[in-house]
């Protein structure tokens, strides 16, 4: 999907197994810090019925693609729109692909085109012709749901829709924590919606949750609970701003000269050294649920003495070490590969 801080694809396989080992070919998964949705995805795939949370919205709407839509919904509000050619969100995708550029926020804000409200240089995210792509497409979404338009499913496959074209031209390294001084080449490309494959496995009564973990646990009753925790002090809510303002519709204030939202309200504690420890223990505590499995990496917050210390208040600690290719710079000084733990917690 992009390049995401921790993301798992490359593990899946050692998730999978590990938790057909634990808990047998079915029942119920949870997900509660999912990310893109790539570990969710494949529980479903192997006929799991699955629990999928994360904290940031824009997760939340790939998590309702990845898991909820198996086909193009009707889009029957916005029939007037629809010629009968092709599958319904095919052709909303071309209108939106055919809408005019717009001079709104996005080209303000993000790109050299625009001058930011705070008075700061321009700001080099996106060349100003796709700044403006993105207002035009981003205020037609926000109107259709205002008017009562698109279903709650439809928003979300437009905003996952619209969030994956705009990471196929964001003029930054790997994350939105600040853009480029010069436009890479897939930055200066013109901006265009694609239509995204749905899974077509079966739906195994899916549910998809928003919130911190801690204060969803209580609420999550599963047969095994993944858990794929930020590892370092990089917090998601603010390399991520871009998309969470995106997938929330809205207009910011852009602070500062990378042009950050307030993203305090999504401030993980799993990302500090003082609270990490005392949110997994609220988290294990509070689920009614038996069985955990732990993704963590060497490179963490937390050694694996202090996590198998942690988990042990609750019981059976199993630990299987993964070598696993580094994510970094190219001028990086940190060695190639890294371990990663997949750490079971048996009740």
């Amino acid at each position: 999907m992009y390049r995401y801080i921790g993301n798992k694809t490359k593990l899946l396989p050692y998730i999978i197994d590990k938790t057909k080992e634990l808990i047998g070919n079915n029942g119920v998964v949870a997900d509660i810090m999912a990310g893109t949705g790539s570990v969710a995805l494949e529980f479903k795939r192997h006929g799991y019925s699955v629990i999928a949370s994360d904290i940031m919205t824009y997760s939340y709407h790939h998590l309702v693609v990845n898991l909820l839509l198996k086909e193009s919904p009707e889009f029957a509000g916005i029939n007037y729109l629809l010629l009968g050619n092709k599958t319904p969100y095919e052709e909303v995708v071309d209108y939106l692909n055919s809408l005019p550029p717009k001079k709104g926020f996005f080209f303000n804000e993000f790109s050299p085109g625009g001058m930011p409200k705070n008075g700061c240089d321009p700001r080099k995210y996106f060349t100003p012709e796709n700044a403006a792509k993105i207002d035009a497409i981003r205020e037609q979404i926000n109107r259709w749901i205002d008017l009562g338009e698109i279903t709650e499913l439809e928003a979300s496959l437009l905003k996952h829709t619209l969030i994956m074209a705009v990471n196929r031209v964001a003029n930054i390294s790997g994350t939105y924590g600040y853009f480029l001084s010069e436009f890479r080449e897939n930055a200066l490309e013109r901006i265009k919606l694609t239509t995204v494959q749905f899974d077509e496995s079966e739906n195994v009564n899916h549910t998809i949750l928003q919130g911190f973990a801690e204060d969803l646990a209580e609420k999550i009753t599963a047969d095994l609970c993944y858990i794929d925790p930020p590892y370092m002090k990089r917090q998601y809510a603010a390399n991520y701003h871009i998309l969470e303002t995106i997938a929330r519709g809205d207009f910011p204030d852009a602070i500062g000269k990378s042009g950050l939202r307030n993203w305090w309200d999504q401030h993980s504690k799993l990302c500090t050294k003082t609270k990490g420890l005392d949110s997994f223990r609220s988290i294990i505590s509070k689920m009614n649920c038996d069985v955990f499995l732990v993704s963590y990496s060497e490179d963490g917050l937390f050694s694996l003495e202090q996590l198998v210390e942690c988990f042990s208040e609750f019981g059976r600690v199993n630990v299987e070490y993964i070598d696993y290719k580094r994510f970094r710079s190219n001028n990086s000084p940190l060695p190639k590969k890294l371990k990663e733990y997949l750490i079971t917690i048996q009740k």
